[in-house]
């Protein structure tokens, strides 16, 4: 007996393009007629540029008639702005620890990040990412997440929710859904 296994195959498979800013990855979705994710949780102040480049250089393909834009963001919701900043505690040191040479540590509990050492350099190599989440309220977080929609114009957004426990990432993601169900509604 011979097995052929091909993943994918006979599935309707999309294409896409992951990328940061509004260079190479942007004008080649673009250029071939494929949809773009753009990360503004990896690189927020590149986001329009990625944006624009790969509207840019969009060409219609048998894929896409129009561009398709994927933007991703990092939130943290919970019931209250206080619970979800003591949630969205960890999320300097495990960005610090992927961005050096230490290498991406399990993420820690808001006890854990706080007992960490810190330093202005530090501060400095985390900001971009630290101040660009979105963390607070169901309605503070989907009324961050409309601007950012609106902004970009993106067809839709590709949320992350970080913590140190599950279930608290589950009702981040319950919370937002809820409000957002409750705004398209309306």
């Amino acid at each position: 007996m011979e097995a052929h296994a091909v993943p994918g195959e006979g599935a309707d498979v999309q294409v896409w393009i992951l990328g940061s800013s509004g260079g190479v990855s942007a004008e080649t979705a673009g250029r071939n007629g494929l949809r773009f994710a753009a990360n503004y949780h990896v690189s927020p102040a590149a986001v329009l540029e990625a944006a624009e480049g790969y509207r840019a250089a969009f060409k219609p393909s048998a894929e896409l008639e129009r561009p398709y834009l994927t933007v991703s963001a990092d939130v943290v919701v919970a019931e209250d702005e206080e619970t979800a900043r003591e949630l969205a505690t960890g999320y300097g040191a495990w960005v610090r620890s992927i961005r050096t040479a230490e290498g991406a540590i399990p993420y820690p509990t808001p006890a854990e990040a706080r007992a960490l050492p810190w330093t202005d350099a530090d501060r400095q190599l985390v900001a971009d990412r630290v101040e660009t989440r979105f963390v607070g309220s169901a309605r503070t977080v989907a009324d961050h997440l409309e601007r950012l929609q609106e902004a970009t114009d993106a067809d839709e957004l590709l949320i992350t929710t970080i913590t140190h426990g599950h279930a608290d990432r589950v009702n981040s993601y319950r919370l937002l859904a809820e409000e957002w169900h409750r705004r398209s509604a309306a």
